[in-house]
């Protein structure tokens, strides 16, 4: 049962695949070794874990921040321990190039403590990052937005990772109400990952608020919630250097319009920053300007309208996609410490996400490389 569970497979689709699973369950029939196989592939399941008298244990590797109040946190998804452990290989062998490099520990990394004031942190991501509010009001759309951050994170040594999938796997979707990202913060290779199945405005939010936890030294799984305050000290600390070094105070007092509706001001300053809605209806409360029972009202209407909008697809050109899922800056790394006769092309394929040598060539062109 546990490993159905752990799966998020409804119980009634793996008993039509497998007929006499509830035998199995009530111990009236023992399945095959074929049947086991097979069941451990459908539920993602180690088949020596199935095995076992006791069912696994496994905590996140890393520290739990999530608060999401629809999602059940108290046992990780597969698809989400599957996607920490894939990212956590990707740093592994990036941590080893870049000390055979010759590569130093980025000073950023735990530059910031949680005594450190939020608009001073927030300046500090933003003296690196140089992501200005007027550059992105002149960006048409928020994946330019969300682009160029990554884009700028990645040059300042930050490996950063957007996918809705597990893997390369597209039939394993991921679900932005079990977590928004994560970061697997190391000297040398820190790792941001952030839900790709998320809206491109959500997914702006996420990587500034795991920027915030590189620039801490703080590892986490978050889920960067902002309807309620946060239970921990940490989320409370990298909520609010997001929001400031996105949606910088001073800037949004000058912006905000106290004489228009407050569901315009939502768009109207969402399309200038280039965030959701729901972050600038959160600098709303937090200049004061509504109190917490209408902020929270506001953000559950606006958050069900929000998911309402169908959102931007991972589709498109499949070598314009894959450099963000498994970050650029690790995808050039590896394609070309392999092409260096480094790495194996089994280990490159296997952490890149795909299996035909075709495909790494066409990336191999993509990024660039001779």
């Amino acid at each position: 049962m546990w490993a159905t569970e752990r799966s998020g497979r409804d119980l009634g689709d793996i008993a039509e695949r497998f007929p006499h699973f509830n035998d199995w369950l009530r111990g009236s029939r023992r399945p095959t070794l074929r049947q086991l196989e097979q069941f451990a592939k459908a539920t993602h399941a180690p088949l020596g874990a199935l095995l076992l008298p006791e069912p696994l244990s496994e905590p996140l590797p890393v520290p739990d921040f999530r608060t999401m109040p629809d999602a059940e946190t108290e046992r990780p998804s597969v698809d989400l321990l599957d996607t920490i452990f894939l990212c956590e290989q990707r740093q592994e062998w990036y941590r080893e190039f870049a000390r055979s490099s010759g590569q130093e520990a980025l000073p950023l990394v735990g530059s910031l403590s949680l005594a450190t004031p939020v608009p001073e942190a927030a300046q500090a991501l933003q003296d690196a990052l140089d992501f200005g509010v007027d550059e992105r009001a002149y960006m048409p759309r928020w994946s330019d937005a969300l682009t160029a951050l990554i884009e700028r994170a990645e040059s300042a040594g930050v490996l950063v990772m957007v996918s809705g999938i597990v893997g390369g796997n597209t039939h394993r979707a991921l679900d932005p109400q079990e977590f928004r990202g994560f970061a697997v913060v190391d000297e040398l290779a820190p790792v941001i990952f952030v839900n790709g199945a998320d809206t491109k405005a959500a997914q702006i939010f996420t990587l500034a608020h795991e920027l915030a936890h590189v620039w801490l030294g703080q590892s986490a799984v978050s889920s960067a919630n902002l309807v309620r305050p946060e239970n921990h000290e940490v989320e409370r600390w990298c909520n609010a250097v997001a929001a400031e070094f996105l949606v910088p105070m001073n800037s949004f007092r000058d912006d905000f319009n106290r004489n228009q509706p407050l569901d315009q001001q939502l768009r109207r300053l969402a399309r200038r920053y280039k965030v959701s809605t729901l972050v600038v209806l959160r600098r709303v409360l937090d200049a004061g300007y509504i109190d917490r029972p209408t902020y929270e009202d506001a953000f559950e209407d606006e958050l069900r309208r929000v998911l309402a909008v169908i959102r931007e697809s991972e589709g498109g050109n499949y070598y314009n996609t894959q450099p963000y899922r498994t970050s650029r800056r690790f995808a050039r790394a590896i394609v070309e410490s392999t092409l260096e006769g480094q790495t194996l092309h089994r280990d490159a394929f296997r952490l890149l996400g795909f299996k035909k040598f075709s495909t790494f060539e066409g990336l191999r062109e993509h990024l660039g490389i001779h």
